[in-house]
């Protein structure tokens, strides 16, 4: 089988009111609002999107090429950012990562429409295995993970160190094409 080319993934649907649009310098300013909603969350993401780390976070995310990064807007609010990692597209793999959520958001059901939206998605691509990953002390992400259908593959032990110097066990989720639910019916 052909893997799967990055274009593919670039143009997700919109459905149940979740709009995905690639990120911009044009939602600079949106989103680093948006992520001030939540200061303390930063303590436990790798990177710092909070107000003294946001521009150079913002502008290393632009700049990279292995990644497909959104903003995600609930009917016409932004109210957070996602994407898809591409490091392991040439084995038909990609993680979803680099995602937040504003604290208003969280809750009501948007994050799991939203990883549904991104898993059929790149299932309808062409992936065959969707990764996703979270600090073990990220509890919250841990559980909405599995809520959506994540299987533990493991716990890679001290596998990074964060911006603020701590090194963190990372969970590795994975969902396979052929677990997935038809996504007519996917609830």
């Amino acid at each position: 089988m052909t893997p799967p080319t990055a274009s593919l993934l670039k143009s997700p649907p919109s459905r149940d009111g979740i709009r995905l649009v690639p990120l911009s310098a044009d939602h600079r300013e949106g989103l680093r609002a948006v992520c001030a909603e939540d200061v303390a969350i930063w303590e436990i993401y790798p990177v710092n999107f909070g107000l003294d780390g946001f521009d150079a976070a913002f502008d290393i995310m632009l700049a990279r090429p292995d990644r497909i990064i959104f903003v995600i807007h609930d009917g016409d609010a932004l109210v957070g950012m996602t994407g898809y990692i591409l490091t392991m597209i040439a084995y038909q793999t990609v993680e979803i990562g680099n995602s937040y959520i504003r604290p208003a958001a969280r809750g009501t059901g948007l994050n799991g429409r939203l990883k549904r939206l991104m898993i059929d998605h790149a299932f309808a691509s062409g992936i065959r295995r969707v990764e996703l990953r979270a600090d073990s002390r990220n509890t919250r992400s841990c559980a909405a993970i599995r809520k959506v259908g994540g299987v533990l593959d493991g716990v890679l032990r001290q596998e990074r160190a964060t911006w603020t110097g701590h090194v963190r066990d990372t969970c590795v989720f994975s969902i396979l094409a052929s677990e997935w639910p038809n996504p007519s019916t996917a609830g």
